[in-house]
């Protein structure tokens, strides 16, 4: 692997990770994945940055598609996304990739210039995703909001989480799963259990270890895995609330319904 594409492995992946489990494999061979759908972003965006910063990519050898690029308050700095990747800054000319936060001062407390972009981003692809390609657990009761959770059943964490998922439900809360395998070798118990009779049954079987033999059928798991990516997510679980906040890692259950509610 040369400099290069180590670097930009690195800034196309990194990310911060809480209460999570991550993984370097999937990473090194998702490149090699070939994805059948990529995820849908906002539409609208400008041209002249998108073919800038994509003949720019071109000119140095990274093979990765731009799909938007939309101006932030910061002058010619715009939040563009990647079909595969997490989204990232460039200026007006598309020379240069920035990564991670740019925070707006002088306005009372800091703000995350790309915080709102991102929300908005992923509260429009998360609902655009089939309720059919996922796995749901209905809130019991009253609904009073619905989160997104990207899962690993081999992570700690996802198994974790899942335990109190009786505990989330009876608060109002409904559980939305999308698959998110850290590594290649996991991708085909992902795909068994997206392709098992009873999902529920066969996610939370697999959560305890258990192996799930399942018939090959037609899955979403690698446009998961490609939503994933561009919404940032290189570790599980990754949560995001029904308005397109991303809470991070593992939350117990009594916060997690808090953070759901305050943030639908």
């Amino acid at each position: 692997m040369t400099t290069k594409t180590t670097l930009l492995t690195a800034i196309f992946t990194s990310t911060l990770l809480l209460t999570a489990c991550g993984d370097k494999a999937q990473t090194q061979n998702q490149a090699k994945t070939d994805t059948k759908a990529t995820a849908q972003t906002t539409s609208s965006g400008d041209t002249a940055v998108i073919q800038a910063l994509q003949a720019n990519l071109d000119k140095s050898g990274v093979t990765i598609k731009v799909t938007n690029a939309i101006a932030t308050q910061m002058p010619d700095i715009y939040w563009v996304s990647f079909d595969n990747a997490p989204a990232m800054f460039t200026d007006k000319s598309g020379t240069y990739l920035i990564q991670g936060q740019i925070a707006k001062l002088g306005d009372g407390e800091p703000v995350d210039i790309g915080a709102d972009l991102l929300s908005a981003i992923a509260k429009d692809a998360l609902a655009k995703v089939p309720e059919s390609e996922q796995i749901i657990y209905p809130a019991k009761g009253d609904k009073k909001a619905h989160i997104y959770v990207f899962t690993d059943p081999t992570c700690h964490y996802c198994q974790k989480l899942h335990s109190e998922i009786d505990a989330i439900t009876t608060g109002g809360v409904e559980v939305r799963y999308l698959a998110w395998p850290r590594a290649q070798k996991d991708v085909p118990l992902a795909k068994a259990i997206w392709c098992s009779s009873n999902r529920q049954d066969a996610l939370a079987q697999a959560k305890q270890g258990k192996a799930i033999n399942a018939p090959d059928c037609d899955n979403p798991v690698e446009q998961h895995m490609a939503l994933g990516h561009t919404l940032g997510v290189s570790g599980t679980p990754a949560i995001f609330t029904a308005s397109g906040m991303q809470i991070g890692g593992y939350v117990p259950a009594d916060e997690l319904i808090k953070l759901a509610i305050d943030n639908q």
